[in-house]
């Protein structure tokens, strides 16, 4: 009896745990695959006008892709920052208002070079080897595309702000209301429907925009209204500098940002890379990325709540609530993208043919995402684990060394190797993917090695 009462007991710190987990990752989950949602179904929307209208979208987003990643890196520091002032309790309110605050202008001051980069898309897209037409219906679309920019970035830094609260549902409310709104607008200005004008492909890119940024407006309502949010005082005196603040965020968010930045930057390269073999390579490339992104959500969430769980616990110096924290989230994610794979190897032209007509015309573009989408199921398990990792070591603010793992994984090894294997050895864009698949699993390998270590190295303070 006595027995059983003490595997009860010390079961239940990890059932504890799972539910704590689950109750601030789910409404994450939810809000990443409703935003992530948002960007399908302009895919969808754009799909329909033809292949080379969506390949030259794919090599737009991929522009901004990498640019994007690292903003939302930077940005993502303030929620382990938030987290760890809330774990402290003192003085909370003060060092959360500091720290967003200080997001704020961080945002403004990443928003600016995106833009001008943006602007000026059509000349960098055909310094890269892309076909004219591509380039110059790429550059259109971004027209409207890039004042996505300025109202995505508040909605990070609010965003962050509600997660590190544990009350991420405001999130997943506007998300969930922004996916309808954005077919209708975008679905309206690109074919031209209740008397707006048929703007094809810059009207997808405005509809986006417009979008984005009612989003941001509701979200900013909620903080300023809402009684557990409000006492903070966010948008108070958001023009006074914090310097200090500032570089504290930068020095955990910057390598934060260069490791998000790596990965969707050579996510980036594969699309121009596709774009070498053609416009359907690359619109197969985007419709297999948009799949495999939309799976990477859940362990996204899962590492986002992670590094609060984690955060938490490190502010309060509980060594052992830092191990569950951690594999807890793991072992979510693990078991989530296993599913997944399981799902993309079956059915993958049932994934593809979601964003295509299953016709003759679009035949090759269909293949060969069918062909990309069977090695995205191969490296889900791995994704799922290099993301969660990441999330567990900056609960422990630590960011720099897997910044260091990020760029020789995903540049290095992904795509060195793939690379070699498209262009040395004529695999293509499957050569491309498999060396994406090859980088994903070398940085999930030693995520994983240097949290098993954490102790060892000395991320943890002598306190906990």
């Amino acid at each position: 009896m006595q027995a059983a009462i003490a595997s009860a007991s010390s079961s239940r710190p990890w059932r504890d745990e799972l539910r704590a987990t689950l109750s601030l990752a789910w409404p994450m989950m939810l809000a990443n695959l409703t935003m992530q949602l948002i960007q399908a179904t302009d895919v969808i929307l754009l799909g329909w006008l033809g292949p080379t209208e969506l390949a030259a979208a794919a090599l737009a987003l991929s522009l901004s892709f990498g640019m994007i990643l690292f903003a939302l890196g930077v940005l993502t520091a303030s929620s382990p920052m938030i987290a760890s002032a809330l774990g402290a309790r003192f003085n909370s309110v003060r060092d959360v208002r500091r720290t967003f605050r200080q997001s704020l202008w961080a945002a403004v001051m990443m928003t600016v070079p995106t833009l001008i980069v943006l602007w000026n898309a059509e000349p960098i897209i055909l310094a890269f080897g892309q076909e004219p037409e591509l380039a110059r219906l790429a550059a259109w679309f971004l027209k409207g595309y890039m004042w996505v920019i300025p109202p995505w970035m508040l909605f990070q830094v609010m965003r962050n702000f509600v997660s590190a609260m544990e009350r991420p549902g405001w999130v997943l409310i506007i998300s969930s209301a922004g996916i309808p709104l954005n077919g209708l607008v975008s679905w309206s200005l690109i074919f031209g429907h209740f008397g707006l004008p048929a703007l094809g492909l810059i009207g997808g890119g405005i509809g986006s925009s417009i979008v984005w940024t009612a989003m941001a407006l509701a979200l900013a309502i909620v903080i300023l209204t809402d009684r557990q949010f409000r006492r903070f005082h966010l948008f108070g005196r958001f023009w006074r500098p914090d310097w200090r603040r500032f570089r504290q965020l930068f020095l955990l968010g910057g390598p934060i940002g260069l490791t998000m930045g790596f990965e969707g930057g050579v996510f980036s390269a594969a699309a121009y890379l596709m774009g070498l073999f053609g416009a359907p390579s690359v619109a197969a490339h985007q419709i297999a990325l948009q799949i495999a992104a939309t799976t990477f959500m859940v362990p996204l969430a899962l590492g986002q709540a992670a590094t609060v769980r984690v955060g938490l616990a490190y502010g309060r110096g509980d060594r052992d609530g830092i191990t569950l924290a951690g594999w807890t989230a793991f072992g979510l994610g693990t078991v989530f993208m296993t599913v997944m794979a399981a799902l993309m190897y079956v059915f993958p032209r049932d994934l593809i043919t979601l964003f295509l007509d299953d016709t003759p015309g679009n035949a090759a573009v269909i293949s060969l995402g069918v062909s990309f989408l069977l090695v995205a199921a191969l490296f889900q398990v791995v994704d799922g684990a290099q993301v969660v990792g990441a999330g567990m070591l900056r609960g422990l603010h630590d960011a720099r060394v897997p910044m260091v793992f990020a760029l020789f994984g995903y540049w290095a090894i992904g795509l060195g190797v793939g690379v070699a294997l498209a262009f040395a050895m004529d695999w293509r864009g499957i050569g491309i993917w498999t060396g994406l698949a090859a980088g994903l699993g070398v940085v999930a390998i030693l995520m994983i090695w240097r949290w098993t270590r954490r102790e060892t190295l000395g991320l943890i303070h002598a306190s906990a």
